[in-house]
């Protein structure tokens, strides 16, 4: 039989084996570090996001510096941006100083470019640029399409999308008997004051008043300048306005783009277009086109590249053809507007543009003391 003795066990308590307060110390210590380790990872990840540097390839990017208004260009860029997944960053002009401003940003930034593709509302500036070695050579599929006139053989630029240099009249006031058949006649007695220009330093009436300078010459086309203010011609602030001022009465007509006219048809007011120059011996009516340029070293070549393509596709030339600007297609595909006359069936005149761009600086010499002092 075993005597089942209670046994007793002598514990010795030593610091070491009871003592408690380290080990639980070190253990919140450590939840406390994997807890900050967790929240720093957490806000990287944001800041990594933030920055794009570790949320997947950023989206591609165009900069688009563009002079045609920006309710007729905008909806075309952002169409653009929606089809293609590309960012497009557009800078538009300004009234005051129209497509002189965004030309004058083009050469301040040209050691170090920010704009891809420059979209033009005339082509003069766009030589100019072109003449300062700013523009890039590359040539387009769908440029070559265009009439040769109307771009540049190394694909420096590309016109498209023209508007005509056009005579608005006021309906109530001239009867069709009575309107003006020719620019010259702006200088005529009989529209003493009831005529209208818009102020030719930018533009399309610059670029108008420069290619009368590379045709006529400086004498003849000075001459015809200090005729047309000494008839108390009115300068007004730009072609829309003249195109309100003869739809409002204040005068009888003026010389304008076929974008500001059709705009005050369709608002219902009582003007009708004269296409100038019609005679056998006539001028013609200028048709000067949208330009688009890549820059020389621009950031973005690819993306400039693929917007140019997109821009002078018939689609787009359409487009702005049927809607509000009335833009006239140069692409032979390109369906033109009913509102407008077929330029088939019109006397165009013939310019030479680099010509009209050499004789820049003489034309806008000669307006500023003849209009501007």
């Amino acid at each position: 039989m075993i005597d089942r003795q209670p046994v007793t066990v002598n514990f010795v308590a030593t610091r070491t084996s009871f003592d408690c307060k380290q080990p639980r110390r070190s253990l919140l210590h450590r939840r406390a570090e994997i807890f900050s380790l967790r929240v720093g990872l957490c806000l990287l990840s944001l800041l990594c996001l933030f920055f794009s540097g570790c949320g997947g390839d950023p989206k591609p990017e165009v900069v688009v510096y563009t002079a045609l208004d920006r309710e007729f260009s905008e909806p075309l860029l952002e169409e653009y941006k929606t089809s293609s997944g590309t960012m497009v960053l557009a800078k538009y002009d300004v009234e005051s100083t129209k497509t002189v401003g965004l030309v004058e940003a083009l050469i301040a930034e040209k050691a170090r470019p920010r704009c891809d593709l420059f979209w033009n509302n005339e082509i003069l500036n766009t030589i100019r640029l072109q003449k300062l070695g700013l523009l890039a050579a590359v040539k387009s599929p769908h440029g070559e399409d265009f009439p040769a006139a109307m771009r540049d053989p190394n694909g420096e630029w590309y016109g498209f999308a023209a508007r005509l240099r056009i005579i608005v009249v006021n309906t109530k006031l001239l009867q069709e008997a009575e309107y003006p058949r020719s620019i010259l006649e702006l200088r005529d007695p009989k529209w003493r004051g009831r005529a209208g220009i818009a102020k030719p330093l930018f533009g399309t009436t610059a670029t108008h008043i420069a290619v009368l300078f590379s045709e006529w010459g400086d004498a003849r086309a000075t001459e015809f300048l200090r005729a047309v203010i000494a008839n108390q011609t009115q300068v007004l602030g730009g072609n829309k306005q003249v195109a309100l001022a003869v739809a409002g009465g204040q005068l009888a007509w003026g010389l304008t783009d076929t974008d500001d006219a059709l705009s005050q048809i369709e608002a219902g007011m009582p003007v009708a277009i004269v296409y100038p120059d019609q005679a056998q011996d006539g001028l013609g009516v200028m048709a000067i086109p949208n330009t688009l340029a890549i820059l020389k070293d621009c950031p973005h070549p690819e993306q400039a590249r693929a917007l140019r393509e997109y821009l002078l596709t018939p689609k787009i030339e359409t487009a702005l053809a049927n809607g509000p600007s009335g833009q006239v297609p140069l692409h032979p595909a390109a369906t033109a507007s009913k509102r407008l006359r077929p330029l088939s069936e019109l006397r165009l005149q013939a310019v030479d543009w680099n010509k009209a761009a050499d004789a820049w600086p003489a034309a806008m010499k000669v307006i500023r003391e003849v209009i501007v002092e």
